[in-house]
């Protein structure tokens, strides 16, 4: 396997895989068509959380990591990865940003160089989208003049546990040379490599994963909005179930689903299910409609938490803790505060907002950013949790609080309710 890398895309997944490369002792060019976000590399400034300054620079002093903008610089290749975003829009899947990538790479494919799709798609996307463009442009045959496969991403953005490296690497290609080239690169990269039969399966292994997440985070969504009517504890019986050593995986209500794969990867399955066998996949749209109502079950909780106090949420001042998707983590994509500070506002609120991660948001014009102070909790008429951050001292603030919704079942106090 050659020494030169391109990772295109230099976001949440390309720029940790960029910089492993780079750790390990490939030369990479990590190519980004924003060019501010080249700009910030190039200065040692990381914009991604499980990304320090003091790695980035580290990479840069090795003369081995290049950011760019020009695509130019990522000629005479021997592996291409490309992590480009796959968002979805009114329920599908926008594969621009891949067809994008390809164009831009595929005059400089080359015999023998590999190309692998990381990004999450729908099962047929390395063979029906990626491998069309790729050999259009530079006239060669994926699989018998150069390597194709694909890799799902399994970065989890905040885990202090399972990283790039330590978390197995599901690895496919188009053929069996193809799989072999896939597989020794991500050898020198990860411990651990599993290779599966082709990359469809792959493609479809990276959507069950979290297809299982957002199901099953459904299951007990619904099952928290039906006891919290039936006033049963639904925390206390997770807390039974999760006793039995076999048979169950727990798995816990909250304000919704977050990121950019719970909410998103499950689609790109039952739109393809949809469009190429004319199905509805059950599943997935009774767990979509489940978890993107649960900003809505929140607000509404916490109005009559509120009318129970002899308040309206019309003028009341609500202190919000959190706006990222999860805690520890300044990710605020698809996050379930998103609407549920939305609706507050709309509901005539004055929303006070604390999250020391997250950045600047579309919301930041019609709330007010504070600091998660004793003080801001005493003089809020309630206060809700949506996104359990470490830095937060939940035990004072749920003190301090007249009421208080916790929606992650972080604190206990006599002002406190539950989801």
């Amino acid at each position: 396997m050659g020494r030169r890398v391109a990772v295109l895309g230099q976001g949440y997944v390309g720029l940790p895989l960029a910089l492993r490369a780079t750790e390990v002792g490939y030369a990479v060019v990590g190519f980004d068509v924003d060019k501010e976000r080249v700009e910030r590399l190039w200065a040692g400034e990381s914009y991604i959380e499980d990304v320090p300054d003091e790695r980035l620079r580290a990479a840069l002093e090795t003369g081995r990591y290049v950011p760019a903008s020009d695509i130019a610089a990522c000629a005479d290749f021997d592996v291409a990865v490309i992590a480009v975003p796959t968002p979805l829009h009114e329920g599908v899947p926008d594969v621009s940003y891949i067809e994008q990538a390809c164009e831009l790479l595929g005059p400089y494919v080359r015999r023998d160089c590999c190309v692998v799709l990381e990004s999450t798609t729908y099962p047929g996307t390395t063979t029906e989208v990626v491998a069309p463009i790729l050999e259009q442009a530079s006239h060669l045959v994926a699989g018998e003049d150069f390597r194709l496969g694909y890799s799902p991403e399994r970065i989890d953005p905040g885990n202090e546990t399972w990283k790039l490296e330590n978390t197995p690497k599901l690895v496919a290609g188009v053929d069996g040379a193809s799989l072999a080239a896939v597989k020794a690169f991500y050898d020198t990269v990860v411990e651990e490599t599993v290779e599966m039969k082709g990359t469809a399966e792959a493609e479809l292994a990276k959507l069950v994963e979290n297809t299982f997440r957002h199901v099953n985070i459904a299951l007990v969504n619904e099952l928290a909005m039906t006891c919290g009517d039936l006033g049963v504890d639904i925390w206390e019986a997770i807390r039974g179930a999760s006793t039995k050593p076999f048979g169950y995986l727990p798995f816990f209500p909250g304000p919704g689903v977050g990121g950019h794969c719970v909410p998103v990867d499950p689609s790109f399955l039952s739109w393809r299910v949809r469009r190429r066998m004319g199905q509805t996949f059950r599943f997935v749209e009774m767990a979509n409609d489940v978890n993107e109502h649960m900003p809505d079950y929140v607000v509404r909780r916490l109005t009559l938490g509120l009318n129970r106090r002899c308040l309206a949420v019309n003028g009341a001042t609500v202190l919000v803790l959190g706006l990222a998707y999860k805690g520890n983590s300044t990710d605020i994509r698809e996050s379930p505060a998103v609407p549920v500070v939305e609706q507050l506002l709309e509901l005539g609120a004055r929303v006070r907002l604390a999250d020391p991660l997250a950045g600047p948001s579309p919301l930041d014009s019609q709330v007010t950013r504070v600091e998660a102070t004793e003080a801001e909790a005493a003089g809020a008429d309630g206060v809700v949790l949506l996104t359990d951050h470490d830095a937060f001292d939940l035990d004072a603030l749920a003190a301090a609080s007249c009421y208080f919704l916790d929606t992650r079942h972080r604190v206990a106090g006599e002002a406190v309710e539950y989801l």
